[in-house]
């Protein structure tokens, strides 16, 4: 039973009449803007935003535009759960092919942090790249043969070699990753993206998240990557799954029709208002949008996931696995097709890449499997105008080691390795056909520019338009950010 809590005239009165800047301002945060669009309020806010339904309006974000002028408006994340080799991929390092079968040298391994699954070892011989390397385009990067795709657009991209990550194990190494910190509980990356500048189109989540698997094996995804934390729920990222429910329990169930729920909608919406008044609970209007946004979803997720409008030539574009629902491939032009449409943060998760062992037989078939989908989704940006403003990331939580993990032998493969890895971005502002940073001769240490989690984090802020050190929650008596206490922008790679 609902029991009434009283307010005076002048309390009602008060919150009614607060404004929507001010709203923002107080403990309600996005809560407010999510009481906004409950009440129609936010359709003049953004212009040219894209039509919406029911009570929606467009979500104009905490900050709006930013501190700045932003060089992206949007965010591709792409992650290889489990980790890919540097070694192997993009860090060309020919001390590594001679030294074949020699143990790495004391002073380099030093006595840095290695995971315990080598720490035990009595002797760490280096291992060769799997597969040659090559120099690809004006720029002149090397890239492995493993990635011909990738080496074909080396003139778009810009390569991050000296990443560093304290965290030597999956789940707090990525966790850190995306949050800022090694525990779950915190904002993910998205999220705070999406509570900082909303949503251009109501209709669509502002943070879509997207899983895939080629191989069976390896590690999983981590939810805490894409969750909300201490910010309200509504900015979690929304997952998109394969089969015939893309987004669970936004269908109706049996013998519900579209009006039905739309009744229901406008019921819970009449109910949440009052409690809200009575309770101040921002939490209430956050489940409130997300419902709203369910009942939205009935209609653009649809369209958004139906490719019948795609031409041959884009299909082969991305690789014969766009045809099979769940994979990367088809991930990736779906990227493009919600970029298209408005989307803000986009986390593509690729998990099964924990090669420990037999790497020369499992490695190359999940290169393979996100070589071409990633490239071409870089040129398909590009080709229609999109790239520019898109920033595109592609990473794992950390590196592999130099040396084989358990010996040289047929089956050989590499332990996880915090010390330094590659990534390479795209767009939004960086500087095409570029490398930032150094690694000594082994792919073992870095010798310039190290790069913290942290800094990679400020960076995509920066060029989204956002100081990392003004974007804050305030939460249990502190103010938090994605950056914590730490982080610059990494100026070397801003076009």
């Amino acid at each position: 039973m609902h029991t009434e809590i009283k307010m005076t005239e002048e309390q009602r009165q008060r919150l009614l009449d607060l404004s929507r800047r001010s709203l923002l301002g107080t403990g309600m945060g996005l809560g407010g803007v999510a009481m906004a669009e409950m009440l129609g309020g936010g359709r003049s806010m953004a212009k040219g935003a894209a039509p919406v339904s029911g009570n929606a309006g467009p979500d104009m974000g905490a900050l709006s535009t930013g501190q700045f002028r932003p060089r992206a408006k949007r965010v591709v994340d792409i992650h290889m759960k489990g980790a890919f080799s540097q070694v192997d991929t993009f860090d060309y390092k020919p001390e590594v092919i001679k030294r074949h079968g020699q143990e790495i040298p004391p002073s380099v391994k030093g006595t840095a942090k290695v995971s315990s699954m080598s720490n035990a070892q009595s002797s760490f011989p280096v291992m060769a790249p799997i597969a040659p390397f090559k120099q690809y385009g004006q720029s002149g990067r090397w890239v492995s043969d493993l990635f011909p795709h990738v080496g074909a657009i080396a003139d778009d991209l810009c390569f991050i070699h000296t990443i560093w990550n304290p965290q030597v194990n999956h789940d707090p190494a990525d966790i850190l990753l995306h949050t800022g910190f090694q525990l779950a509980g915190r904002p993910s990356a998205g999220a705070w993206v999406n509570y900082a500048l909303g949503t251009d189109n109501s209709n669509l989540p502002a943070f879509v998240v997207m899983k895939s698997e080629y191989q069976e094996g390896g590690v999983g995804a981590t939810q805490a990557t894409w969750s909300a934390g201490f910010l309200p729920s509504n900015h979690q990222g929304v997952e998109f799954r394969s089969g015939n429910e893309p987004v669970l329990y936004v269908a109706n169930p049996d013998g519900i029709d579209r009006g039905a729920r739309r009744e229901q909608m406008d019921f819970i919406d009449q109910v949440s208002r009052s409690q809200y008044q009575n309770t101040g609970d921002p939490e209430i209007l956050s489940k409130v949008a997300q419902y709203e946004m369910a009942y939205r979803m009935q209609d653009s997720i649809p369209e958004v996931t139906d490719l019948s409008d795609e031409p041959d030539y884009i299909l082969n574009m991305y690789g014969p696995l766009v045809h099979t629902p769940g994979t990367f491939a088809r991930n990736c032009l779906l990227t493009r097709r919600l970029i298209e449409r408005g989307v803000k943060y986009i986390n593509l998760v690729q998990v099964g890449w924990d090669h420990h062992a037999d790497i020369v037989r499992r490695h190359p078939p999940d290169c393979w499997a996100v070589d071409q989908p990633s490239a071409a989704l870089v040129t398909d940006l590009k080709q229609r105008g999109l790239l520019d403003d898109t920033l595109v990331t592609f990473k794992g939580e950390f590196g592999r080691t130099v040396y084989a993990q358990g010996g040289i032998t047929p089956t050989s493969g590499r332990d996880h390795h915090g010390g330094n890895f590659t990534m390479w971005m795209a767009g939004g502002g960086v500087k095409a056909g570029s490398a930032y940073g150094k690694t000594d001769d082994f792919s073992y240490n870095i010798v310039e520019n190290p790069v913290e989690i942290h800094d990679m984090n400020a960076t995509m802020l920066y060029l989204l338009g956002i100081d990392h050190k003004q974007l804050t929650f305030h939460y249990q008596g502190r103010d938090f950010r994605l950056t914590d206490t730490a982080g610059k922008v990494i100026q070397g790679i801003v076009a």
